[in-house]
């Protein structure tokens, strides 16, 4: 009996343990380079917007679901105001580069979305769920590349004015 309680003991810890390391970046922290590519085949590389703008990265679950073409369509339909910002939007799931193409294609989607089909990108961010699929998460970066804000996506529907408010703080 105590062998079973001190298992329990031990695997509640190492639960804690990892709930809290999972999302080891925080505001202040310089956010993790990535090259992905999109659909069409250009890559997009974070630090090459270094000193050139604010960037956008949201995580989000899957392509062509509710949820998250309601996320796409309010950046699309917002684009205009982060391109005459000059700030940068990526959406990144684990998705593959056809399934993202077809969301694209579907929504008339107007700014990259990104392919991290080897979760290499959603786990450096700390945002890979136990299914594979990304978390719903917002990151804010600065020109200089540091995290300012990380946003647990909660209302969909105010997102894009949510994230292009939080960019435009940082602007110059």
């Amino acid at each position: 009996m105590k062998s079973i309680l001190m298992l329990a003991v031990l695997f509640g810890f190492a639960i804690m343990s990892f709930s809290q390391t999972e999302n080891k970046l925080k505001d202040g922290m310089k956010a993790p380079d990535f090259k992905l590519k999109d659909p069409f085949g250009i890559e997009y590389i974070l630090s090459s917007y270094k000193d050139v703008s604010p960037v956008v990265i949201y995580f989000y679950p899957q392509a062509n679901t509710s949820g998250c073409t309601k996320q796409a369509c309010g950046i699309r339909d917002d684009w205009s105001k982060f391109e005459k910002n000059n700030i940068k939007v990526f959406g990144i799931s684990t998705d593959s580069t056809e399934e993202i193409k077809k969301f694209i294609d579907n929504n008339s989607l107007n700014f990259p979305l990104l392919s991290d089909a080897d979760k290499k990108v959603t786990s450096a961010y700390g945002v890979l769920n136990d299914n594979g699929r990304a978390k719903r998460f917002t990151f804010i970066v600065d020109k200089e590349g540091i995290i300012r804000e990380i946003i647990e996506v909660k209302d969909i529907a105010s997102h894009s004015d949510n994230v292009l408010n939080a960019a435009m703080k940082l602007k110059d």
